[in-house]
């Protein structure tokens, strides 16, 4: 019996994928995801070492202001220890007054909002180092404060530690 639609063959069944089809279908959708669920994996570190970075060039540039603040006189250092460095990232949140000596009006400088979370350890906790600790100490002098690192001990994609950034 010959069908009623132009074009179609005699041996045309009906209009439905075949067994085979599926199957090949289901495997190409099976290789795209094995492919895509790692990139998703390595997008998602990535965007928090973004996240991470960012932090750290928050805190460090409001340690730099404090820095330079105090540097100019603004700011009054209760100890020859601070080397013009804040006491603590408490310090930078609450806030500093800040104004010439010789004059009796003071501006309060805020200089973090908060501290910023570690995405990485998901905590606001963060290593510490003062201007008279080595390098690479991993203990916090409490002199005063100079430099931040993150406290998370894995491995970045570019092979670095994120303590070490």
């Amino acid at each position: 019996m010959m069908s009623k639609e132009p074009g179609a063959s005699p041996r045309t069944r009906g209009r439905g994928l075949t067994y085979l089809e599926l199957l090949v279908a289901l495997a190409v959708i099976l290789v795209l995801a094995t492919a895509i669920i790692p990139l998703s994996r390595w997008n998602e570190k990535r965007r928090r070492e973004v996240w991470l970075k960012s932090s750290l060039v928050t805190m460090r540039g409001a340690i730099d202001l404090y820095h330079d603040y105090a540097s100019q006189g603004l700011i009054i250092q209760e100890d020859v220890e601070q080397m013009f460095y804040p006491p603590s990232l408490e310090d930078l949140v609450e806030g500093i007054d800040v104004g010439d000596p010789t004059s009796p009006e003071t501006t309060h400088v805020q200089f973090l909002r908060e501290i910023p979370e570690d995405p990485f350890t998901g905590e606001a906790e963060w290593g510490m180092r003062s201007y008279q600790d080595d390098w690479d100490s991993d203990s916090w002098g409490r002199e005063n404060l100079y430099d931040v690192y993150s406290l998370s001990t894995m491995e970045a994609l570019d092979g670095t530690y994120y303590k070490d950034w």
